[in-house]
Protein backbone atom coordinates (compact mmCIF):
# COMPACT_ATOMS: atom_id res chain seq x y z
CA UNK A 1 0.00 0.00 0.00
CA UNK A 2 1.52 3.40 -1.16
CA UNK A 3 2.24 5.97 1.78
CA UNK A 4 -0.12 8.80 1.84
CA UNK A 5 1.57 11.53 -0.46
CA UNK A 6 0.61 15.19 -0.90
CA UNK A 7 1.85 15.09 -4.87
CA UNK A 8 0.70 13.26 -7.80
CA UNK A 9 2.90 11.22 -9.33
CA UNK A 10 3.57 11.68 -12.97
CA UNK A 11 0.77 9.18 -14.50
CA UNK A 12 -1.33 10.95 -12.42
CA UNK A 13 -0.60 14.63 -13.51
CA UNK A 14 -1.21 12.85 -16.97
CA UNK A 15 -4.58 11.50 -16.25
CA UNK A 16 -5.61 15.07 -14.29
CA UNK A 17 -4.29 17.15 -17.44
CA UNK A 18 -6.47 15.08 -19.59
CA UNK A 19 -9.91 15.56 -17.43
CA UNK A 20 -8.79 19.32 -17.47
CA UNK A 21 -8.10 19.90 -21.05
CA UNK A 22 -11.90 18.10 -21.55
CA UNK A 23 -13.76 19.98 -18.64
CA UNK A 24 -12.05 23.35 -20.40
CA UNK A 25 -12.97 22.39 -23.88
CA UNK A 26 -16.10 20.39 -23.93
CA UNK A 27 -18.01 21.53 -20.84
CA UNK A 28 -17.25 25.22 -20.19
CA UNK A 29 -18.40 26.22 -22.90
CA UNK A 30 -21.47 24.47 -22.84
CA UNK A 31 -22.03 24.70 -19.27
CA UNK A 32 -24.46 27.91 -19.27
CA UNK A 33 -26.59 26.85 -21.60
CA UNK A 34 -27.32 23.50 -19.93
CA UNK A 35 -27.98 25.22 -17.04
CA UNK A 36 -30.06 27.59 -18.45
CA UNK A 37 -32.30 24.59 -20.23
CA UNK A 38 -32.34 22.61 -17.00
CA UNK A 39 -32.53 19.92 -19.06
CA UNK A 40 -29.78 16.41 -19.29
CA UNK A 41 -26.72 17.64 -21.53
CA UNK A 42 -26.72 14.15 -23.67
CA UNK A 43 -24.46 16.10 -26.50
CA UNK A 44 -22.10 16.34 -23.58
CA UNK A 45 -21.98 12.72 -22.40
CA UNK A 46 -22.41 11.29 -25.34
CA UNK A 47 -17.94 13.22 -26.08
CA UNK A 48 -17.35 12.02 -22.74
CA UNK A 49 -18.15 8.23 -23.73
CA UNK A 50 -16.07 8.97 -27.06
CA UNK A 51 -12.91 9.97 -25.16
CA UNK A 52 -13.55 7.39 -22.40
CA UNK A 53 -14.43 9.27 -19.63
CA UNK A 54 -18.20 8.13 -19.50
CA UNK A 55 -17.37 4.82 -18.55
CA UNK A 56 -16.94 2.21 -15.92
CA UNK A 57 -13.27 1.14 -16.96
CA UNK A 58 -12.40 5.02 -16.29
CA UNK A 59 -13.71 5.04 -12.44
CA UNK A 60 -12.72 1.86 -11.92
CA UNK A 61 -8.95 2.47 -12.78
CA UNK A 62 -9.39 5.67 -10.46
CA UNK A 63 -10.92 3.71 -8.09
CA UNK A 64 -8.09 1.35 -7.78
CA UNK A 65 -5.10 3.55 -7.65
CA UNK A 66 -3.20 2.76 -4.38
CA UNK A 67 -2.37 6.06 -3.51
CA UNK A 68 -6.57 6.93 -3.15
CA UNK A 69 -6.50 10.11 -5.16
CA UNK A 70 -6.99 8.81 -8.36
CA UNK A 71 -10.88 9.73 -7.50
CA UNK A 72 -10.56 12.92 -5.79
CA UNK A 73 -8.66 14.46 -8.26
CA UNK A 74 -11.00 13.44 -11.12
CA UNK A 75 -14.02 14.62 -9.35
CA UNK A 76 -12.10 17.85 -8.73
CA UNK A 77 -11.57 18.74 -12.56
CA UNK A 78 -14.55 17.56 -13.92
CA UNK A 79 -16.54 19.33 -11.07
CA UNK A 80 -14.04 22.33 -11.96
CA UNK A 81 -15.47 21.85 -15.67
CA UNK A 82 -19.03 22.31 -14.26
CA UNK A 83 -20.85 20.77 -11.53
CA UNK A 84 -24.14 20.46 -13.48
CA UNK A 85 -22.74 18.62 -16.33
CA UNK A 86 -20.13 17.13 -14.38
CA UNK A 87 -23.24 15.58 -12.11
CA UNK A 88 -24.78 14.20 -15.48
CA UNK A 89 -21.45 12.35 -15.95
CA UNK A 90 -20.72 11.00 -13.10
CA UNK A 91 -24.26 10.33 -11.82
CA UNK A 92 -24.58 6.97 -13.61
CA UNK A 93 -21.42 5.49 -11.41
CA UNK A 94 -23.47 5.79 -8.33
CA UNK A 95 -25.31 3.18 -9.51
CA UNK A 96 -22.99 1.05 -11.40
CA UNK A 97 -20.29 1.03 -7.92
CA UNK A 98 -23.93 -0.60 -5.71
CA UNK A 99 -24.00 -3.54 -8.53
CA UNK A 100 -20.03 -4.14 -8.23
CA UNK A 101 -20.25 -3.45 -4.74
CA UNK A 102 -23.10 -5.60 -3.88
CA UNK A 103 -23.89 -7.93 -7.05
CA UNK A 104 -22.75 -11.00 -8.87
CA UNK A 105 -20.43 -11.32 -11.31
CA UNK A 106 -23.12 -12.18 -13.56
CA UNK A 107 -25.35 -8.79 -13.06
CA UNK A 108 -22.27 -6.63 -13.26
CA UNK A 109 -21.52 -8.60 -16.37
CA UNK A 110 -25.43 -7.96 -17.72
CA UNK A 111 -26.26 -4.62 -16.05
CA UNK A 112 -23.07 -2.62 -16.29
CA UNK A 113 -23.01 -2.15 -20.14
CA UNK A 114 -26.97 -1.56 -20.06
CA UNK A 115 -26.28 1.64 -17.71
CA UNK A 116 -23.70 3.26 -19.82
CA UNK A 117 -24.63 2.10 -23.06
CA UNK A 118 -22.32 2.95 -26.72
CA UNK A 119 -20.64 6.08 -27.36
CA UNK A 120 -23.14 6.31 -29.99
CA UNK A 121 -26.11 5.52 -28.18
CA UNK A 122 -25.25 6.75 -24.60
CA UNK A 123 -27.50 5.93 -22.03
CA UNK A 124 -27.77 6.69 -17.77
CA UNK A 125 -27.97 4.74 -14.91
CA UNK A 126 -30.06 5.55 -11.38
CA UNK A 127 -29.44 5.00 -7.94
CA UNK A 128 -32.78 5.43 -5.68
CA UNK A 129 -32.25 5.20 -2.37
CA UNK A 130 -33.64 8.41 -0.42
CA UNK A 131 -37.98 9.14 -0.04
CA UNK A 132 -39.81 12.17 0.49
CA UNK A 133 -40.89 11.07 4.30
CA UNK A 134 -37.39 9.61 5.20
CA UNK A 135 -34.52 12.77 3.90
CA UNK A 136 -31.12 11.48 6.51
CA UNK A 137 -32.98 8.91 8.40
CA UNK A 138 -32.78 5.77 6.23
CA UNK A 139 -34.63 3.95 8.76
CA UNK A 140 -37.89 5.52 7.96
CA UNK A 141 -37.53 4.15 4.44
CA UNK A 142 -41.16 2.84 3.32
CA UNK A 143 -40.10 1.18 -0.10
CA UNK A 144 -41.22 -2.34 -0.07
CA UNK A 145 -39.89 -5.49 -2.14
CA UNK A 146 -42.11 -8.21 -1.47
CA UNK A 147 -40.87 -11.96 -3.05
CA UNK A 148 -43.85 -13.72 -4.52
CA UNK A 149 -42.46 -17.52 -4.03
CA UNK A 150 -44.79 -19.00 -6.76
CA UNK A 151 -43.33 -17.08 -9.91
CA UNK A 152 -39.88 -16.12 -8.52
CA UNK A 153 -40.48 -12.30 -8.89
CA UNK A 154 -40.06 -9.67 -6.18
CA UNK A 155 -43.14 -7.08 -6.16
CA UNK A 156 -41.54 -3.23 -5.76
CA UNK A 157 -43.94 -0.35 -4.11
CA UNK A 158 -43.12 2.89 -3.21
CA UNK A 159 -41.99 6.54 -4.15
CA UNK A 160 -38.16 7.13 -4.28
CA UNK A 161 -37.11 10.84 -4.51
CA UNK A 162 -33.96 12.97 -5.24
CA UNK A 163 -33.13 10.79 -7.70
CA UNK A 164 -30.04 11.62 -10.10
CA UNK A 165 -31.41 10.60 -13.54
CA UNK A 166 -34.98 8.87 -12.00
CA UNK A 167 -37.35 8.41 -14.48
CA UNK A 168 -35.15 9.04 -17.58
CA UNK A 169 -32.41 6.05 -17.04
CA UNK A 170 -32.08 2.92 -18.43
CA UNK A 171 -31.24 0.94 -15.63
CA UNK A 172 -32.76 1.84 -11.74
CA UNK A 173 -31.30 0.57 -8.66
CA UNK A 174 -33.85 1.30 -6.25
CA UNK A 175 -33.05 0.34 -2.27
CA UNK A 176 -36.29 -0.91 -0.80
CA UNK A 177 -36.98 -2.64 2.81
CA UNK A 178 -37.68 -6.32 2.84
CA UNK A 179 -37.78 -6.91 6.52
CA UNK A 180 -39.25 -3.87 8.53
CA UNK A 181 -38.62 -5.47 11.88
CA UNK A 182 -34.64 -4.85 11.47
CA UNK A 183 -34.22 -1.84 10.55
CA UNK A 184 -31.46 -0.85 7.86
CA UNK A 185 -30.23 -4.19 8.17
CA UNK A 186 -33.63 -5.41 6.67
CA UNK A 187 -32.88 -3.25 3.48
CA UNK A 188 -31.83 -4.44 0.10
CA UNK A 189 -31.36 -3.39 -3.58
CA UNK A 190 -33.31 -4.31 -6.34
CA UNK A 191 -32.09 -3.93 -10.63
CA UNK A 192 -35.24 -2.42 -12.44
CA UNK A 193 -34.78 -3.33 -15.80
CA UNK A 194 -35.50 -1.42 -18.97
CA UNK A 195 -38.74 -0.48 -19.84
CA UNK A 196 -40.17 -2.24 -16.38
CA UNK A 197 -44.35 -1.80 -16.24
CA UNK A 198 -44.91 0.33 -12.91
CA UNK A 199 -42.15 2.66 -13.08
CA UNK A 200 -42.45 5.74 -14.04
CA UNK A 201 -41.05 9.57 -13.00
CA UNK A 202 -42.75 11.42 -10.84
CA UNK A 203 -41.89 15.45 -10.43
CA UNK A 204 -38.99 16.95 -11.78
CA UNK A 205 -37.22 18.90 -9.30
CA UNK A 206 -36.47 22.29 -10.65
CA UNK A 207 -33.82 23.28 -8.76
CA UNK A 208 -31.59 25.95 -7.66
CA UNK A 209 -28.00 24.57 -8.55
CA UNK A 210 -26.85 21.61 -10.61
CA UNK A 211 -29.69 22.20 -13.40
CA UNK A 212 -28.05 20.26 -15.75
CA UNK A 213 -28.30 17.17 -13.91
CA UNK A 214 -31.82 15.48 -14.16
CA UNK A 215 -33.59 14.94 -10.44
CA UNK A 216 -37.05 13.33 -10.10
CA UNK A 217 -38.77 11.06 -8.43
CA UNK A 218 -39.69 7.40 -8.84
CA UNK A 219 -42.42 6.12 -8.63
CA UNK A 220 -42.83 2.11 -7.96
CA UNK A 221 -46.31 0.54 -8.70
CA UNK A 222 -46.52 -2.67 -8.55
CA UNK A 223 -43.20 -3.32 -10.13
CA UNK A 224 -41.98 -6.60 -10.72
CA UNK A 225 -39.24 -7.85 -11.56
CA UNK A 226 -37.21 -11.14 -11.99
CA UNK A 227 -36.12 -12.87 -8.66
CA UNK A 228 -32.23 -12.59 -10.24
CA UNK A 229 -32.99 -9.41 -10.25
CA UNK A 230 -31.65 -8.54 -6.34
CA UNK A 231 -28.77 -7.76 -5.97
CA UNK A 232 -26.35 -10.44 -4.96
CA UNK A 233 -29.28 -13.11 -4.71
CA UNK A 234 -31.47 -14.55 -2.70
CA UNK A 235 -29.58 -16.64 -0.78
CA UNK A 236 -26.95 -14.38 0.16
CA UNK A 237 -29.84 -12.41 1.67
CA UNK A 238 -31.09 -14.92 3.54
CA UNK A 239 -27.58 -15.50 4.90
CA UNK A 240 -27.60 -11.49 5.86
CA UNK A 241 -30.76 -11.40 7.01
CA UNK A 242 -30.12 -14.07 9.75
CA UNK A 243 -27.04 -12.68 10.96
CA UNK A 244 -28.68 -9.17 11.46
CA UNK A 245 -31.77 -11.15 13.53
CA UNK A 246 -29.19 -13.31 15.63
CA UNK A 247 -26.98 -9.91 16.13
CA UNK A 248 -29.94 -8.36 17.13
CA UNK A 249 -31.25 -10.93 19.69
CA UNK A 250 -27.74 -10.96 21.16
CA UNK A 251 -27.56 -7.60 21.48
CA UNK A 252 -25.24 -7.13 18.88
CA UNK A 253 -26.93 -4.73 16.41
CA UNK A 254 -24.81 -1.70 17.53
CA UNK A 255 -21.45 -2.82 16.18
CA UNK A 256 -23.03 -3.62 12.89
CA UNK A 257 -24.48 -0.35 12.44
CA UNK A 258 -21.48 1.24 13.04
CA UNK A 259 -19.53 -0.68 10.25
CA UNK A 260 -22.58 0.30 7.46
CA UNK A 261 -21.89 4.09 8.90
CA UNK A 262 -17.94 3.49 8.02
CA UNK A 263 -18.87 2.48 4.59
CA UNK A 264 -21.15 5.74 3.97
CA UNK A 265 -18.19 7.29 5.33
CA UNK A 266 -15.48 6.25 2.30
CA UNK A 267 -17.64 7.47 -0.11
CA UNK A 268 -17.55 11.22 1.67
CA UNK A 269 -14.50 12.17 0.49
CA UNK A 270 -15.21 12.50 -3.41
CA UNK A 271 -18.19 14.82 -2.61
CA UNK A 272 -15.48 17.11 -1.08
CA UNK A 273 -13.68 16.53 -3.74
CA UNK A 274 -16.39 17.65 -5.92
CA UNK A 275 -17.00 20.91 -4.00
CA UNK A 276 -12.99 21.76 -4.02
CA UNK A 277 -13.33 21.92 -7.86
CA UNK A 278 -16.37 24.46 -7.88
CA UNK A 279 -14.56 26.13 -5.81
CA UNK A 280 -11.53 26.41 -7.46
CA UNK A 281 -12.94 27.27 -10.45
CA UNK A 282 -14.33 30.40 -8.46
CA UNK A 283 -11.66 31.29 -7.15
CA UNK A 284 -9.63 31.31 -10.19
CA UNK A 285 -12.35 33.27 -12.07
CA UNK A 286 -12.26 35.75 -9.27
CA UNK A 287 -8.76 35.89 -8.62
CA UNK A 288 -8.36 36.89 -12.73
CA UNK A 289 -10.84 39.64 -12.28
CA UNK A 290 -8.86 41.42 -9.49
CA UNK A 291 -5.95 41.41 -11.93
CA UNK A 292 -7.64 43.29 -14.30
CA UNK A 293 -10.49 45.04 -13.00
CA UNK A 294 -9.12 48.55 -12.46
CA UNK A 295 -10.89 50.93 -9.98
CA UNK A 296 -9.49 54.26 -9.16
CA UNK A 297 -6.18 54.34 -11.44
CA UNK A 298 -5.02 50.15 -10.50
CA UNK A 299 -6.03 46.86 -10.03
CA UNK A 300 -8.50 46.03 -7.47
CA UNK A 301 -5.88 43.48 -6.04
CA UNK A 302 -4.05 45.92 -4.61
CA UNK A 303 -6.43 46.99 -2.24
CA UNK A 304 -5.79 44.65 1.14
CA UNK A 305 -9.59 44.30 1.18
CA UNK A 306 -9.56 42.20 -1.85
CA UNK A 307 -6.19 40.56 -1.68
CA UNK A 308 -6.99 39.22 2.21
CA UNK A 309 -10.02 37.19 0.49
CA UNK A 310 -8.58 35.92 -2.21
CA UNK A 311 -6.06 35.10 0.53
CA UNK A 312 -8.26 33.24 2.27
CA UNK A 313 -10.02 31.69 -0.08
CA UNK A 314 -6.28 29.58 -1.37
CA UNK A 315 -6.19 28.85 2.08
CA UNK A 316 -9.27 27.47 2.98
CA UNK A 317 -9.29 25.42 -0.87
CA UNK A 318 -6.39 24.20 -0.28
CA UNK A 319 -6.63 23.24 3.35
CA UNK A 320 -9.78 21.14 2.31
CA UNK A 321 -7.89 19.13 -0.46
CA UNK A 322 -5.60 18.16 1.72
CA UNK A 323 -8.69 16.84 3.92
CA UNK A 324 -10.36 14.97 0.97
CA UNK A 325 -7.05 13.38 0.00
CA UNK A 326 -6.18 12.31 3.74
CA UNK A 327 -9.47 11.00 3.62
CA UNK A 328 -9.53 9.09 0.72
CA UNK A 329 -5.72 7.32 1.30
CA UNK A 330 -7.36 6.26 4.50
CA UNK A 331 -10.31 4.66 3.04
CA UNK A 332 -8.03 2.76 0.43
CA UNK A 333 -5.36 2.03 2.79
CA UNK A 334 -7.75 0.62 5.35
CA UNK A 335 -7.27 2.70 7.98
CA UNK A 336 -10.44 2.89 10.67
CA UNK A 337 -11.87 6.45 10.44
CA UNK A 338 -11.16 6.72 13.62
CA UNK A 339 -12.15 10.77 14.27
CA UNK A 340 -14.86 10.25 11.26
CA UNK A 341 -11.99 11.51 8.74
CA UNK A 342 -14.08 11.10 5.93
CA UNK A 343 -17.34 13.34 7.35
CA UNK A 344 -14.47 16.22 8.34
CA UNK A 345 -13.52 16.35 4.72
CA UNK A 346 -16.99 16.57 3.46
CA UNK A 347 -18.21 18.98 5.59
CA UNK A 348 -15.13 21.24 5.48
CA UNK A 349 -15.17 20.81 1.90
CA UNK A 350 -18.84 21.68 0.94
CA UNK A 351 -18.69 24.59 3.49
CA UNK A 352 -15.66 26.02 2.11
CA UNK A 353 -17.15 25.83 -1.49
CA UNK A 354 -20.55 28.09 -0.52
CA UNK A 355 -17.99 30.58 1.17
CA UNK A 356 -15.78 30.41 -1.23
CA UNK A 357 -17.98 31.43 -3.96
CA UNK A 358 -20.22 33.73 -2.20
CA UNK A 359 -16.56 35.75 -1.89
CA UNK A 360 -16.22 34.91 -5.65
CA UNK A 361 -19.43 37.01 -6.36
CA UNK A 362 -18.45 39.55 -3.95
CA UNK A 363 -14.95 40.24 -5.68
CA UNK A 364 -16.88 40.24 -8.82
CA UNK A 365 -19.80 43.01 -7.08
CA UNK A 366 -22.23 44.05 -9.65
CA UNK A 367 -20.65 41.34 -12.59
CA UNK A 368 -20.41 38.45 -9.66
CA UNK A 369 -24.27 38.84 -9.70
CA UNK A 370 -25.02 38.28 -13.04
CA UNK A 371 -25.31 35.57 -15.47
CA UNK A 372 -22.94 36.85 -17.68
CA UNK A 373 -19.89 35.69 -15.17
CA UNK A 374 -19.56 31.79 -14.24
CA UNK A 375 -19.08 32.61 -10.45
CA UNK A 376 -22.85 33.35 -9.69
CA UNK A 377 -23.89 29.73 -11.58
CA UNK A 378 -21.04 28.48 -9.49
CA UNK A 379 -22.35 30.30 -6.27
CA UNK A 380 -25.72 28.37 -6.70
CA UNK A 381 -23.79 25.13 -7.65
CA UNK A 382 -21.89 24.98 -4.28
CA UNK A 383 -25.51 24.76 -2.27
CA UNK A 384 -26.05 21.19 -2.77
CA UNK A 385 -22.55 20.18 -0.72
CA UNK A 386 -23.86 20.96 2.21
CA UNK A 387 -26.99 18.89 1.43
CA UNK A 388 -26.71 15.80 -0.36
CA UNK A 389 -24.39 12.34 0.63
CA UNK A 390 -25.86 13.65 4.35
CA UNK A 391 -26.30 17.66 5.03
CA UNK A 392 -23.71 18.69 7.44
CA UNK A 393 -25.75 19.00 10.81
CA UNK A 394 -24.69 15.04 10.11
CA UNK A 395 -21.63 15.20 9.09
CA UNK A 396 -21.29 17.37 12.72
CA UNK A 397 -23.16 14.59 14.29
CA UNK A 398 -21.48 11.77 13.06
CA UNK A 399 -17.95 13.82 14.07
CA UNK A 400 -19.43 14.57 17.20
CA UNK A 401 -20.70 11.03 18.24
CA UNK A 402 -17.42 9.17 17.31
CA UNK A 403 -14.87 11.52 19.04
CA UNK A 404 -16.96 11.13 22.33
CA UNK A 405 -17.62 7.39 21.37
CA UNK A 406 -21.38 7.72 21.19
CA UNK A 407 -23.14 5.41 18.99
CA UNK A 408 -24.00 6.62 15.73
CA UNK A 409 -27.40 5.43 15.12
Amino acid sequence: MAEFTMELNDDQKQVRDWIHGFAADVMRPAAAEWDEREETPWPVIQEAAKVGIYSLDFYAQQFFDPTGLGIPMAMEELFWGDAGIALSIVGTGLAAIGVVANGTEEQIGTWIPQMYGTPDDVKVAAFCSSEPDAGSDVGSMRTRAVYDQAKDEWVLNGTKTWATNGGIANVHIVVAVVDPALGTKGHASFIVPPGTPGLSQGQKFKKHGIRASHTAEVVLEDVRIPGNCLLGGKEKLDERLARSRERARSGGGERVKNAAMATFEASRPAVGAMAVGTARAAYEVALDYAKTRTQFGRPIIDNQGVAFQLADMRTQIDAARLLVWRASWMAVAGRPFESAEGSMSKLFASEMAKKVTAQAVQILGGNGFTREYPVERMHRDSAIYTIFEGTSEIQRLVIARTISGMPIR
